[in-house]
């Protein structure tokens, strides 16, 4: 149960970050890339939250 919990958040983790990392890559502006930024963050925040069973 504890291992299959720890893949999860780890995957988690990673997609996370390879979709910040696709979002700086895109062509747009500034503004908007740093709002999509914090709601990809607030997103896998709660993610992680409910793989913990926090929230």
């Amino acid at each position: 149960m504890g291992t299959s919990v720890l893949i999860s958040i780890l995957i988690t983790f990673l997609v996370i970050v390879l979709v910040l990392w696709l979002v700086q890559r895109l062509p747009i502006e500034a503004r908007i890339r740093q709002i999509l930024q914090i709601v990809i963050i607030v997103i896998g925040i709660i993610s992680l939250l409910k793989y913990l069973a926090i929230f």
